[in-house]
């Protein structure tokens, strides 16, 4: 369903990676479905304005300059919302009174458009408070299970004031677990996922720089064959655990991709901790990069197995290319996904100790088992009910339509008088608010 008149959203994601890829994505949707889609970003891991042309962007101040944000504090956090309110609320305001200017004149040329409501990741919390002075509906884009870290998430997202809830994720997939929190929350749900494959643009979302190079290694290997490694944008491990997976994928005798992200070993720069003429000793058979396109890799015919940190966009990625999983989760809903993955879907073995012998013969059960075969069967399925959901007339489609249909019809609204430069003042208005939950 196309909305007949012309919308805009405005999206606040959170500047790194497994947050600013789901909220792209959901724009690439949005778009497709008509709206118009402007990113209100911060200077801090600015998304690359080539690779979505089809948006508009604009640059926040985060006072971030000179913060070393590769694994941020909640100090940082909390400093990068309350910096971030008044270039938002500005912008905004200065959206709406044009909008109200054009309105006024009935200009034939006058672009047409109005402000639908902002989408923001919920670590952004700074934006709800921006939104409710303004009076704009606001939807909260949650990139993580709330439970494991529920205190922090209270404080970033006010779930009693929720009108509905969009997941990344699919009916057809959670349906029990859908059914039963829909029942707590008592409001409509539009599960729309998963994003990576209903969104219509293949545009990149990379923050990083992908080495594509490593695609070409693939191409040289045999189908089925190599163990893919890595975890994520922003887990950090010590160089005890990087020379256990060493040594343990070594000693597997499989083919690898890892990627070994710069910053990510504690106390060194890249991958200088390895054993000493490791990559001399692998050759061929193994191949390490400092970022990897994922999805190209996951979709190679060459891949197998999924060494991850259990992200929800690098498990949906995963099982969308039908590969089984290795879990090493490290913290938040990465726990939660790996105990599903391993012992509800039964599409992964989780590892319970970082040991070389144990990394190995967990590398080696998944690529060469009865039991790796077992896994491979149970995500093909699982990818064959996602196919399914997608169908033009499925579960997600309706659920889109659904949500078009339910942003195209939140109320219109004035913009406010102009405030005191540089303040942010509360309100008792409560704006129409989503949690869209990925």
């Amino acid at each position: 369903m196309k909305i007949q008149r012309r919308q805009s959203v405005v999206l606040v994601p959170y500047p790194f990676q497994g947050h600013v890829t789901p909220m792209l994505q959901l724009g690439s949707i949005l778009h497709s479905q008509g709206f118009s889609v402007i990113v209100a970003h911060t200077e801090y891991n600015a998304p690359n304005y080539s690779n979505h042309p089809e948006f508009f962007f604009h640059s926040m101040n985060d006072g971030l300059q000179g913060i070393d944000m590769s694994f941020p504090s909640l100090e940082n956090i909390y400093d990068m919302n309350e910096n971030c309110k008044v270039p938002l609320r500005d912008y905004l305001v200065r959206m709406m009174e044009e909008e109200e200017e054009e309105e006024e004149e009935e200009e034939e040329d006058a672009r047409g458009e109005q402000l639908a409501c902002i989408i923001y990741d919920n670590v952004m919390f700074f934006v709800d408070e921006v939104a409710t002075q303004l009076r704009l509906p606001s939807i909260v884009l949650r990139t993580f299970i709330p439970e494991p870290v529920l205190e922090f998430c209270r404080a970033m997202s006010d779930i009693g004031s929720s009108v509905a809830t969009i997941w990344n994720t699919m009916q057809d997939l959670e349906n029990s677990m859908l059914l039963c929190l829909q029942g707590h929350y008592k409001v409509p749900f539009f599960p729309i996922g998963p994003f990576h494959k209903m969104a219509p643009l293949a545009s990149s979302t990379s923050i990083l720089q992908e080495d594509n190079s490593c695609i070409e290694w693939l191409d040289r290997q045999a189908p089925n064959s190599v163990v893919y490694v890595s975890l994520g944008s922003l887990v950090r491990i010590d160089d005890k655990e990087l020379i256990e997976t060493a040594w343990g994928l070594a000693n597997s005798e499989q083919p690898f991709l890892w990627v070994i992200r710069p910053g990510s070993i504690s106390g060194f720069q890249w991958a200088e901790a390895l054993p000493d003429g490791f990559e001399r000793m692998i050759g061929e058979r193994g191949r390490i990069v400092k970022w990897a396109p994922q999805k190209q890799v996951l979709a190679h015919p060459a891949v197998a197995g999924f060494f991850t940190h259990c992200g929800w966009n690098s498990t949906l990625e995963s099982i969308c290319e039908e590969v089984p999983l290795i879990c090493r989760p490290l913290f938040a809903d990465q726990l939660v996904n790996a105990r599903y993955l391993s012992q509800i879907y039964k599409v992964g073995f989780e590892l319970e100790v970082i040991e070389r012998t144990v990394i190995e013969k967990t590398v080696r059960k998944l690529m060469i088992s009865e039991e790796g075969k077992d896994l491979k069967k149970r995500v093909v399925e699982m990818k064959q009910n996602i196919v399914v959901g997608m169908l033009a007339d499925s579960s997600s489609h309706k659920n889109l339509n659904d949500l078009v249909a339910f942003i195209s019809s939140l109320p219109t609204r004035r913009a406010p008088p102009t405030p005191v430069v540089g303040a942010i003042m509360s309100s008792n208005h409560i704006p129409s608010k989503c949690i869209i939950e990925s």
